[in-house]
Order: C-alpha cells, then sequence, then structure tokens
C-alpha cells in the first residue's frame, strides 16, 4: 500500500510542476502582450486596472467605484 501512496504523491507532485511551468509560460504571454501594448503608445499601468475592473462583478466594481468617489470627494480629488 505505501507504493501505491508513493506513486500517488509523486504523479500528484508531478501535476503540480507541470501547471507551474504552464503558468509561468503564460505570465510569459501576457507580459509579452502588454510589452507590445507599451511599444505602440499604450499606457500599461491603466490596461493592468482595465483588465482587474473586468473581472470583477458589475456590482462589485459599482460599489468599488462608489467608495473611490467618496474617498476622492473627502480628499477633494474629485
Amino acid at each position: 500500500m505505501a507504493e501505491t501512496t508513493d506513486d500517488r504523491l509523486r504523479l500528484l507532485i508531478e501535476r503540480v510542476e507541470r501547471l507551474e511551468e504552464e503558468k509561468k509560460g503564460i505570465s510569459d504571454d501576457i507580459r509579452d502582450v502588454y510589452n507590445e501594448a507599451k511599444a505602440v503608445g499604450y499606457d500599461v499601468k491603466i490596461m493592468r486596472q482595465i483588465v482587474r475592473l473586468r473581472k470583477m462583478k458589475p456590482d462589485d466594481r459599482k460599489e468599488m467605484e462608489m467608495v473611490l468617489d467618496t474617498y476622492k470627494s473627502a480628499l477633494g480629488l474629485g
């Protein structure tokens, strides 16, 4: 039974390692896209913010924007 458990553990570890390698490749691809955007004149910092906003649920985004507006108003920024 220990051999089966050892085999399963090894397979799980190998899967994690493969996924980590895929994740690195995807991260590299994302970095390349941002570099391409920067090269043609887009503001990468703003693009990253837009990507974050688009990931959010609409209600969560609206709530965050309302709180942000409240804070900005309190600080005389808007």
